[in-house]
């Protein structure tokens, strides 16, 4: 079936392709926000099918209830072929535009920035800090600062972090425009409410309402939770360290903190949410049915999985032994991961949950125009 559009990439046209043959079937528009975002539309530019992309969130239940997939003749694999766009997507909308070629064998370059981060941490504390400070135990206010004082740490880190964040608002930017967002109708509070619900509550990796398929065609949970971890345990984590950064500078209260001080059990929990969370995740992509797992996005996903992980693992390592002897080799290693995430979130999988939100968005709204578009379970 020849595609409705003369695309310039081969996993634009073979979206385009499979998108028709599901728009002409229509049997899965229950499934999830996919199908009923794809039957408002004829045929498919790119910036539609780049929205319908980032809008499946992977759950497998189309392939497996599909009569057009393999080894049928037309081929269908809608988790496979929109995951690939996916990674084309981070590519074509990355800022700047030079940067775009990271996003090619990413996980080797993720892994590259961590060790080299961490590497250079380390380095860095043993050639300018003094032996004795630096494996010798500290206890109390400012203790962290004895290390690595708090005006480089602000400086490094927040160089980083703002180079990350405006790079990543272009990109959403350019993504929003070419999806058809910066359309006549405006995005209204309830349409944005509806969207945040979705990503709270990852409607749409649900299957249905029956779960996510991972391993073979009997659905769980099991994704879904491992991401919730995630994704809140992530959440915490910069609660933490944002309510550091008012306790610093508005109250003059220095790290570290006390256990029971809202810093550190914001911190815990969170630093826990990033143990369990990818570690779940990363047994999940072993056991994935390689018939619904995206060659492109695999090195990609371990890559961030892993990074999150470390960073979890370091931080809550770092929160027990914070008054012993190893303190300061932790913190270079924990800032090391810390840094290495903050330099691959542009150009990494991290982008996708930008992504994703914004397509939930310009759903929720298309939703709302288009009351007579067929139910999912997310609607229900």
């Amino acid at each position: 079936m020849p595609a409705t559009e003369d695309h310039p990439t081969p996993a634009l046209r073979e979206a385009d392709r499979q998108m028709t043959i599901c728009n002409a079937c229509r049997y899965c528009e229950g499934l999830c926000a996919v199908f009923p975002a794809m039957e408002l539309r004829r045929d498919f530019s790119a910036g539609d099918l780049h929205y319908l992309a980032n809008l499946c969130h992977g759950c497998g239940a189309c392939y497996y209830d599909c009569q057009y997939a393999p080894p049928h003749e037309f081929a269908v694999n809608v988790p496979v072929a929109l995951a690939e766009l996916r990674t084309e997507t981070y590519r074509h909308y990355a800022w700047p535009g030079a940067f775009s070629e990271l996003f090619e064998k990413n996980g080797s370059k993720v892994a590259f920035a961590a060790t080299l981060s961490v590497i250079a941490f380390l380095i860095g504390f043993v050639a300018l800090v003094d032996r004795q400070v630096l494996y010798a135990s500290h206890d109390g206010p400012g203790a962290f600062y004895a290390i690595m004082p708090h005006n480089a740490m602000v400086v490094l880190f927040g160089a980083v972090f703002v180079f990350a964040i405006l790079a990543m608002m272009f990109s959403l930017r350019a993504f929003w425009r070419d999806t058809g967002g910066a359309g006549e109708t405006a995005v209204t509070g309830g349409s944005l409410w509806r969207a945040i619900m979705d990503a709270g509550r990852l409607s749409n990796l649900d299957g249905g309402g029956a779960g996510c398929m991972n391993d073979d065609e009997r659905p769980t949970d099991n994704r879904r939770h491992y991401h919730h971890f995630t994704f809140y345990g992530f959440l915490l984590c910069l609660a933490s360290t944002s309510l550091a950064t008012l306790f610093h500078y508005a109250l003059g209260w220095q790290a570290p903190y006390g256990w029971l001080n809202p810093v550190v059990v914001l911190g815990t929990f969170g630093g826990l949410g990033l143990i369990i969370g990818p570690a779940g995740l990363l047994a999940a992509r072993r056991r994935r049915d390689p018939e619904i797992a995206a060659d492109g996005q695999l090195a990609m996903g371990i890559a961030f999985l892993w990074m999150l992980l470390l960073t979890g693992v370091t931080g809550i390592l770092l929160l027990v032994l914070r008054t012993t002897p190893v303190m300061g080799i932790l913190l270079a290693i924990h800032l090391g991961f810390v840094l290495g995430l903050f330099v691959s979130m542009p150009y990494g999988k991290f982008v996708h949950g930008i992504y994703r939100f914004a397509a939930l968005v310009q759903y929720a709204r298309e939703r709302c125009v288009n009351r007579q578009a067929p139910t999912t379970s997310a609607d229900r």
